[in-house]
């Protein structure tokens, strides 16, 4: 028999993922009750079973080969598994669950804003990162616009960047700390509160818009408002607001015929298209959008018309170059 088949035969490997701390794979636990002997290695989570430290690749490797009932705790981004496990040894490992790299992201945002990390990072505030989450949501939802996945990926991550940026400053505060996990257990708390009809027995919602009425229902009742409108972010963008506004008032079941109706000032004549646009299902913000880069299009199309033809862009030239499509 050759050293080949002793080391499938006589030792496992157990693969760890250091991030996720002293857990060790499920399917590993039998195969640590017939060991005749653990070892380990540095960082991997075995010190509660009484694990020998484990040798170095080469050494372990001919052990694992000479004696029968060897298990070793290596961590997954180790040469000594890499070396086992290309000799034959089996594998046990467990698969990561969904989130673990949230783990990394987590730890690099600490490295950044603690003592040695960037100072650039260390300097900041809740106000001072209030422009870069505003930016960097808008820059998600140009690449959702285009469909540029790559992108939006990209953006993803940088809005994520956020959220882990402003959990990390308010874990220093000094009265009323709260970090990362705090912040994804209220998450959590919230989701599952809301979701009744997924998460606890009886009647299931069976339509997005009754799933929809009920959430708002439920968090009308959790925060204890005394108005359908409170609660709406009045620093939103104007039109964004109108239709939120609209929205939940139709929802408490204002009568269209008590919609604004655009008698009066520009702003009043705004409210009325954003409120009509909100009644019909539509969303007024990415209407206005869309308009708004029409018109821009039209723009750079009659500019590049002019430059062609040598033009200087005067009042008539404008005339002349423009196409109402662009």
């Amino acid at each position: 028999m050759d050293s080949t088949d002793q080391v499938i035969e006589g030792c496992a490997v157990v693969v760890v993922d250091e991030r996720l701390g002293e857990v060790l794979p499920a399917a590993a636990v039998p195969a640590l009750r017939r060991a005749a002997a653990v070892l380990a290695e540095e960082g991997a989570p075995a010190e509660a079973l009484g694990a020998e430290a484990a040798p170095p690749p080469a050494e372990l490797l001919r052990r694992a080969a000479a004696e029968p009932l060897v298990l070793a705790v290596l961590r997954s981004d180790s040469e000594a598994a890499r070396a086992l496990a290309g000799a034959g040894a089996p594998v046990i490992a467990a698969e990561r669950p969904a989130g673990a790299e949230l783990l990394d992201a987590v730890g690099v945002m600490d490295r950044l804003r603690s003592p040695g990390g960037c100072p650039w990072d260390a300097e900041q505030t809740h106000d001072s990162l209030r422009r870069h989450l505003v930016e960097e949501t808008y820059e998600l939802l140009d690449a959702i616009e285009d469909g540029d996945r790559a992108t939006m990926r990209e953006e993803l991550g940088d809005v994520l960047l956020q959220v882990l940026f402003h959990a990390r400053v308010a874990a220093e505060h000094s009265a009323d700390p709260f970090d990362v996990d705090t912040v994804a257990a209220d998450l959590v708390s919230k989701l599952v509160s809301r979701h009744p009809h997924v998460f606890a027995a009886g009647a299931a919602e069976h339509d997005p818009e009754s799933a929809y009425q009920r959430w708002d229902e439920l968090k009308q009742r959790e925060k204890r408002r005394e108005s359908v409108v409170d609660g709406v972010p009045t620093g939103q963008p104007a039109v964004a607001l109108a239709a939120k506004l609209v929205q939940r008032a139709r929802r408490a079941g204002l009568p269209d015929d008590l919609l604004p109706a655009g008698d009066g000032s520009t702003g009043d004549v705004l409210l009325a298209t954003a409120a009509g646009s909100s009644a019909a299902g539509e969303d007024p913000e990415d209407l206005l959008r869309a308009a708004a880069l029409r018109f821009a299009a039209q723009v750079r199309a009659a500019e590049a018309r002019a430059r062609r033809n040598g033009a200087e862009l005067t009042e008539q030239d404008w005339r002349a170059f423009w196409s109402p499509t662009g």
